[in-house]
């Protein structure tokens, strides 16, 4: 199995992988066994959004070695065109699967991002780090990072955050600083690690550490994990979730469904 051997599935100017959440690891596992590096993006609708009208987000986009729908209506949206993708592939989820297919390989991740320490209790990318490490047998923890607040805009402070990062050589990289952070951090470690494999996973580091409680997994598979996330963050996740999302997907899937009767005419 490999990456060319696909052909994406276009959505909205997007070309996505038609994979399961088992061939990404597999792919990932031969990959690195062959000395091969990657990027691994996971749009949800709000990505897609951004994609349409911000040309460093398309850029993120065009730089991945593999793309997967992080997000139900995408799915569906694929089904309504008539070349539908297999399911959804989130990096909430991905965290746990990649580590565990390392970690039958005796290969090294590195987690960045989580909640800061507090008294007598390690930070959050140490702490999901831990729960990987006892999860997934043979997975080795190269380093953690919970880089403060602001660090992007300190050059010293974001030279020595990827220095860490480089200097422990890992064979992945989970960066779990919400988008787009995490997908700068991605461009520039890419520079310097070309073995390695990245995944930008927002809020992932989070679930794992148990500092966010994850949706249930029928919100999961119904597509309303989004409600859920809504319902913890509201002040955080309204206007962009109401206001802006909702509205692109329904336009999306408006669009699919137009798509495929235009091409079954």
């Amino acid at each position: 199995m490999s990456i060319e051997a696909f052909d994406r599935i276009e959505l909205d100017g997007t070309g996505f992988d038609p994979l399961t959440e088992g061939a990404v690891v597999t792919i990932v596992r031969q990959a690195l066994a062959a000395g091969r590096g990657g990027r691994i993006v996971t749009p949800n609708v709000d990505i897609m959004r951004q994609s349409r009208v911000d040309d460093r987000v398309r850029g993120y986009l065009d730089d991945a070695d593999l793309i997967v729908a992080d997000g139900m209506p995408l799915v569906w949206a694929s089904k309504l065109s008539g070349t539908p993708l297999p399911e959804r592939v989130a990096g909430s989820s991905l965290i746990r699967s990649l580590s565990q297919g390392l970690g039958l390989d005796g290969r090294s991740i590195f987690v960045i991002g989580g909640t800061p320490a507090a008294e007598n209790t390690p930070d959050g990318a140490t702490r999901a780090a831990d729960k990987l490490a006892a999860e997934c047998a043979g997975l080795r923890i190269a380093g953690t990072l919970c880089p403060p607040f602001g660090f992007e805009r300190d050059e010293q402070a974001y030279a020595d955050v990827c220095a860490k990062v480089s200097d422990a050589e890992p064979d992945l990289v989970f960066v779990g600083l919400g988008f787009p952070k995490q997908e700068e951090v991605v461009n520039r470690l890419r520079a310097t690690m070309p073995r390695a494999w990245f995944v930008g996973c927002g809020a992932a580091v989070n679930f794992v550490a148990g500092d966010v409680e994850r949706a249930p997994r029928w919100m999961q598979r119904t597509g309303l994990e989004w409600a859920h996330r809504l319902g913890t963050e509201p002040g955080r996740l309204a206007g962009r979730y109401l206001k802006h999302d909702a509205p692109y997907a329904l336009r999306l899937l408006a669009q699919a469904r137009r798509r495929h009767g235009q091409v079954a005419k």
